[in-house]
């Protein structure tokens, strides 16, 4: 798997956790604890994005 398509399935997982997220909010009584874990596996997705892209960054000027 390339780099880029390492970065477009982080991204597709990324999408996925947001749309799970809004849909346990829109529960009549959401449970907080599972938002609370999308959210933590949400965000270190983005970081790894970030880290990953940031490492193309430095291949590409170099």
């Amino acid at each position: 798997m390339s780099l880029d398509e390492r970065i477009e399935t982080l991204k597709a997982k990324h999408r996925a956790l947001e749309a799970a997220i809004e849909q346990e909010d829109a529960r009549p009584w959401p449970d907080e604890v599972e938002i609370h874990r999308l959210k933590k596996q949400k965000l270190l997705i983005k970081d790894e994005i970030a880290a990953l892209a940031a490492g193309t960054e430095n291949v590409a000027t170099a």
